[in-house]
C-alpha cells in the first residue's frame, strides 16, 4: 500500500503542491491539510505514515521565519507530533519547514534546539549567553535573499531520507534565513559523532564548499544543508529537492545536462514509510 503523507498547510505556505507532486511520484499518497482541519478533528494524525512541513512563508514569517508555525506545533499539536516522531514515522521539513522544526525544538535534538536568533550578520558571528539556544537558522551571511541552484551531498547513513544515497543532488535554494549555526564546536562535534549531519553543500565535483560562496549559499557552519534527529527519522533541509524531480527541470537540460534529481530523497522516505 502507498503510505499516506500529511502535508501541513498554514497561511503563507506556498510549496505544498510541489512537495505533494514529489511524494506522489515517489510512491506516496499525499494529502495537503490546513492546520484548522487538524485542530477541528476533521483529519487525524494517526491516518498518516509520513509528515511534511513544506516551504513558503508561514504566517508571512512574522516574528521570524518559522516561529509562529513552531508555536502552533507546540501549543496545539505537541502530543501528536511527539507521538508521530516517537513511533519512528518519517518527517521532513523543507526550507520554512526546516526553520519550523528548529524553532519548535524538534531539530537537531530536544537538547540542542530552542528559538533564538543571536546571530549578527554585520559581524558574521553567532553568540549565546546562559540559557539561550545552541542551534538556530538565521539570516544569510550575504545579508540578502538567495535564490540559486546548488549541489548537495548526502552524508548520513542514520537518516532514513539519505541512507544509501551515493549520488549528489542538484536543486535550488530560495531563502533569506537559511544560515544554520551552532553555539560552539562542542555542539558541532556532537552532530558529527551522532551522524546527524544529513546533507552538505558541496562544489559541483563533490568537494566540500568549505564555506565558499555561492556553493555554500548562506554561510552555514560546516557546510550543513540539512540535519536529522538522533533517531534519524526527522530531516530538515533548506534547499528544495522537490523542485528537481523531472529531467526538464534542470536549468541546463536543453544543453544535455541531467541527473542528480531530488526525487531520490523522497523515494527513500517513502520506502521507509511503507514499512511502518
Amino acid at each position: 500500500m502507498k503510505p499516506n503523507a500529511l502535508i501541513l498547510h498554514a497561511t503563507g505556505t506556498n510549496r505544498d503542491h510541489e512537495a505533494a507532486l514529489a511524494l506522489e511520484h515517489a510512491g506516496a499518497q499525499p494529502d495537503i491539510v490546513p492546520l484548522q482541519q487538524l485542530r477541528a478533528g476533521e483529519k487525524q494524525w494517526s491516518d498518516y505514515q509520513m509528515l511534511v512541513l513544506p516551504g513558503g512563508f508561514a504566517y508571512a514569517d512574522a516574528l521570524g521565519a518559522g516561529k509562529l508555525l513552531a508555536l502552533d506545533l507546540n501549543l496545539y499539536f505537541a502530543d501528536a507530533v511527539s507521538e508521530f516522531i516517537e513511533n519512528g514515522k518519517p518527517v521532513i521539513g523543507i526550507c520554512n519547514g526546516f526553520q519550523t522544526l528548529v524553532k519548535a525544538g524538534l531539530l537537531p535534538s530536544e537538547q540542542l534546539s530552542v528559538i533564538s536568533d543571536q546571530y549578527s550578520v554585520r559581524s558574521n558571528q553567532f553568540s549565546m549567553s546562559s540559557g539561550q539556544a545552541q542551534a538556530t537558522l538565521t539570516f544569510n551571511a550575504s545579508n540578502r535573499f538567495e535564490c540559486r541552484w546548488i549541489t548537495l551531498k548526502p552524508v548520513s547513513q542514520k537518516c532514513v531520507w539519505t541512507r544509501g544515497l551515493d549520488e549528489m543532488i542538484y536543486c535550488p535554494v530560495a531563502h533569506g534565513e537559511g544560515n544554520f549555526q551552532l553555539a560552539g564546536e562542542g555542539e558541532l562535534e556532537t552532530l558529527r559523532a551522532m551522524d546527524q549531519i544529513a546533507l552538505r553543500y558541496v562544489m559541483e565535483d563533490g568537494a566540500l564548499a568549505n564555506g565558499a560562496y555561492p556553493f555554500n549559499p548562506n554561510g552555514s557552519c560546516d557546510d550543513i544543508a540539512g540535519v536529522c534527529n538522533e533517531r534519524g527519522n526527522v530531516l530538515g533541509l533548506m534547499p528544495h529537492p522537490e523542485d528537481h524531480i523531472f529531467v526538464y527541470q534542470h536549468p541546463r537540460h536543453t544543453r544535455g545536462e541531467r541527473g542528480q534529481l531530488g526525487l531520490k530523497l523522497f523515494e527513500r522516505g517513502v520506502e521507509y514509510a511503507a514499512q511502518m
